[in-house]
């Protein structure tokens, strides 16, 4: 997909002739830039807008530069729009440290692996270092705040957009998906192909046997109407919103007689409107009238059977019937020091960019944090990994979790093409068992810690096997470090955010990210631990939650519920409740465990 930068000069030409009289440098425009990819044009102003290209009340840009092509898949590019929208707020625009160049930086450098021309970044630095612009800089950043901030016209906003980014674009909340939502998020059933949340229209036999049978797993409905029926017209709203409602748990689907004769005559239907639901590939029931309470209630009862609420819904756990915030460590160590410890490379640009990040971050706060060169800083993190001595590499390792934090830079991780960074480090204290270093293993357990700051990232931690195996392999063999118990905690609370990204989507009802198979090896992980963990009360209770969330709801009668019976859970879990403060918690794992 292409990716172009629309370039806009907000002095119309002023700039241009006016600049070195008043800042005594010469500048070509007072620049406002979006960027434009799949037919919508995305910047930032009153928070992250969309329009159609050229739409804005900016008018035509002065120029349009080719940035190249991006791979990555929509959903993931949207997702990662999502994460700037804490970041680019409306409250935070500053035409000179926090604008819609700053913006287009960073999603450039997401989705293309490089940032915007620096003639254009740069530019409020070159009006800040004038005297004049210094003196200027407030009146200036009110006087264009109305021009910067304009709301985008109705009419301008492409309607795919419109639901989800009402207010311009102004949307800093965060609704957890249900299983509803979240399948008419994705669209498509993976299986079928069939688009989810409609109704369907069949025509003829072949395409009814093709939704039938997209449904044999769970069920269907099918509305037998015809054009020449009043009553059936009645509850067609209500249909249409059942379809909604039902996501991908139903396949709902409308058949014109008049038009489909075929289909009447196979399945003999004698009146209109006739409804017909099939249970796993079976016929269920079969009802006449055009009464809204009876269909709702009759497909809704539907639904139910053929996903009926896991046993743990019935109970009463405060701990596992929420979602989980990652755990994250954000403590920021004396940078000098650490940066001394990495040796002659610590004199590097990209140590030096990244220092200033993490320090502007931490004083000033994200919207006063540019993004630094990330490309040039993973380069450099990566060569480190392979050739530094292991005692030197622990401080590059720290820096990189201490910037982690920020979501921008987790979420350029996840777009990394094969993930080589990540995957370098993840591995590399396993792949110098026994003899890791203390300070590198703990390290990289926080800075694995710290990559599910992004959710984004956290998904492609889980869903992807190169990622997932080297993070079980670091997690289960640092859960049984009888030497260290800050390594030992480090390791549960890594477990826990592993634990708690898969339970989230559980719990929204869409599919898991963790395979069967690694949910069983992470649980056997946890439970030896949790055996052997008589010093750390921290540590036994982030293996307990760590327990909790993978057993809350498993499959019943699933590899993950059959483990925990060979193993005894419920005896290891409540030889745990004499602990401070755990006696609730162990209560609750025992249930989800028993």
């Amino acid at each position: 997909m292409e990716v172009e930068l629309y370039v806009y000069d907000l002095s119309q030409g002023l700039a241009r002739q006016m600049s070195q009289s008043f800042l005594g440098v010469h500048i070509d425009a007072v620049y406002h830039t979006a960027l434009v990819f799949g037919g919508i044009e995305y910047f930032f102003g009153a928070g992250i807008q969309q329009t159609y290209p050229g739409a804005t009340h900016h008018g035509r840009p002065m120029e349009v530069v080719s940035l190249g092509k991006t791979d990555l898949p929509m959903e993931v590019i949207l997702e990662y729009l999502d994460s700037l929208k804490q970041v680019y707020t409306m409250e935070s625009y500053d035409l000179f440290t926090h604008n819609c160049n700053n913006f287009t930086n960073d999603f450039a450098m997401f989705m293309l692996g490089k940032g915007i021309p620096d003639r254009i970044t740069s530019l409020p630095q070159t009006v800040l270092n004038t005297p004049f612009g210094q003196l200027l800089k407030p009146q200036l950043d009110n006087a264009l705040r109305g021009i910067t901030q304009a709301p985008v016209a109705p009419a301008a906003i492409p309607p795919q957009r419109r639901q989800s980014n009402a207010s311009n674009g102004v949307n800093s909340g965060h609704q957890p998906l249900s299983a509803t939502n979240a399948s008419q998020r994705n669209g498509v059933n993976a299986t079928s192909g069939f688009p989810t949340g409609q109704v369907h229209y069949a025509t003829t036999l072949k395409k009814l046997d093709l939704l039938l049978d997209s449904a044999k797993s769970s069920c269907a409905v099918i509305f037998f109407t015809s054009a020449t029926c009043p009553p059936c017209k009645l509850v067609y709203p209500a249909y249409d919103e059942l379809a909604a409602e039902a996501g991908a748990k139903a396949v709902l689907v409308k058949v014109d007689l008049s038009e489909a004769y075929e289909i009447g005559s196979k399945y003999q239907v004698r009146a209109t409107p006739t409804f017909m639901s099939f249970l796993n590939g079976k016929k269920e029931n079969e009802w006449v009238g055009a009464s809204e309470g009876q269909l709702r209630g009759n497909v809704r009862m539907l639904i139910q059977m053929a996903h009926p609420p896991h046993p743990h819904t019935n109970l009463r756990l405060r701990t596992f019937q929420r979602h989980h915030k990652a755990y994250l460590y954000t403590k920021i160590p004396p940078l000098e020091k650490l940066i001394a410890k990495i040796g002659p490379g610590g004199s590097d640009p990209a140590v030096t960019a990244l220092k200033d990040f993490i320090c502007t971050r931490q004083v000033s706060g994200a919207s006063d944090a540019p993004l630094p060169d990330l490309p040039a800083i993973m380069s450099f993190i990566l060569n480190s990994a392979e050739t530094m001595p292991p005692n030197s590499l622990f401080p590059v390792i720290d820096l990189l979790r201490c910037a982690l934090v920020d979501q921008r830079v987790s979420g350029y991780l996840a777009a990394e093409k094969s993930h080589h960074t990540i995957r370098k480090l993840l591995s590399k204290p396993t792949s110098l068992d026994p003899d890791c270093p203390y300070s590198l293993r703990i390290v990289t357990l926080q800075l694995a810690c710290n990559l599910f700051s992004s959710p984004l990232l956290a998904h492609r931690l889980l869903e992807n096997a190169d990622l997932s195996a080297p993070l079980l392999q670091l997690v289960t063999s640092s859960l049984i470090d009888i030497a260290h118990a800050p390594v030992r905690v480090a390791a549960a609370s890594l477990a826990f955010n592993m634990a708690a990204t898969n339970h989230k989507r559980r719990l929204d009802g869409e599919e898991e990210l963790l395979e069967e198979g690694t949910q069983v090896e992470l649980m056997a992980g946890l439970l030896e631990a949790l055996e052997r963990e008589g010093e750390s009360s921290d540590c036994v209770r982030g293996l307990l939650t760590g327990v909790g969330l993978l057993a809350y709801a498993a499959p019943v009668g699933g590899e993950v519920v059959q483990l925990c019976g060979v193993l005894g859970a419920v005896e290891r879990v409540k030889g745990k409740r004499e602990g401070e403060g755990l006696e609730e918690l162990v209560g609750e794992v025992e249930l989800v465990v028993g």
